[in-house]
């Protein structure tokens, strides 16, 4: 799973804190500072404001993340999500050999790793520079590495029709108010019958609290209410996390001229007994925490 930051991963993203326990979540730019739970919650702000934090949060966490995730995240494994669903038990890409493939959101290239085990050209993206540099033990653990380039996936620095596919786990698009324009630049940058793979939090969770248990399985808010999870530090946006509804996501990827081919929906198995953030084998055993959209430029 290349990011599951959970959404640092809160509400969805895979890795992040709670949203419902504010009490260790600090501001990146002051260790000692502890967010007032005022400052924590759902609300609308300027889309600049919200876009622009997340290269900050996962520099301040990136190496906290890693330490964390390291284990399950693997050197170079490929995991969809936190059920633990790997790229070589699904084949969502599809034969990736001799293929030239981009990672947005890879965040330490974990993914990119393991393409490149399967003979894939992987290059891996992140707008986090820390999160980058966070892969450089991982490429002397795993004896591989792949090319790397900062890049806001909303402007990526690639010429039309570089790449065969394009993929995000739980990158990118939960942490900007503009995810269409990820849409439009994977779609920009595939050959034409290239795949655009995507894993989000499932929207469903988006109202139910945070929590593993069973606690979690009685809804609390509005599936229909878009304002973003937002965290503040002395007035200033230090982490956005946006939802978007089952249809949201489809219009996004139709506009961008896409076709949508399946979408995966990952059951909890047996074998995972792990609990991460808010998903974990008690409430991953009635509700649904991944949802992975395969799609395709015609």
């Amino acid at each position: 799973m290349t990011d599951q930051r959970g959404s640092a991963k809160r509400p969805g993203v895979v890795g992040a804190p709670h949203r419902d326990d504010v009490a260790h979540r600090r501001d990146p730019d002051d260790v000692g500072h502890r967010l007032d739970p005022d400052d924590v919650g759902y609300r609308d702000v300027p889309d600049a404001a919200g876009g622009a934090a997340g290269r900050g949060w996962w520099d301040a966490n990136a190496a906290e993340y890693l330490d964390e995730h390291g284990a399950f995240l693997g050197a170079a494994e490929f995991r969809w999500g936190p059920e633990g669903l790997t790229e070589a038990e699904a084949g969502l890409l599809g034969d990736v050999a001799d293929r030239r493939v981009l990672e947005v959101g890879a965040g330490a290239a974990q993914c990119s790793r393991w393409l490149a085990t399967q003979g894939a050209h992987a290059v891996a993206t992140d707008v986090s520079g820390r999160m980058l540099r966070g892969g450089a033990p991982l490429d002397a653990a795993a004896g591989v590495r792949v090319p790397v380039v900062q890049a806001d996936a909303r402007a990526l620095p690639f010429p039309d029709r570089t790449f065969d596919v394009v993929f995000t786990s739980f990158g990118a698009i939960p942490f900007v108010p503009d995810a269409a324009r990820v849409h439009a630049e994977a779609a920009r940058v595939l050959r034409p019958g290239g795949r655009w793979v995507f894993s989000v939090t499932h929207p469903l969770r988006w109202a139910f609290p945070d929590d593993p248990t069973r606690h979690g399985l009685t809804a609390t808010r509005s599936y229909f209410d878009r304002r973003p999870y937002v965290e503040l530090a002395a007035g200033r946006v230090v982490y956005a996390e946006y939802h978007r509804t089952l249809g949201d996501h489809v219009r996004d990827v139709v506009a961008a001229g896409l076709t949508l081919l399946d979408v995966v929906e990952p059951e909890w198995p047996a074998w995972n007994t792990q609990v991460w953030g808010g998903w974990g084998p008690e409430r991953g055993a009635s509700l649904p925490g991944t949802a992975v959209f395969v799609t395709q430029r015609p």
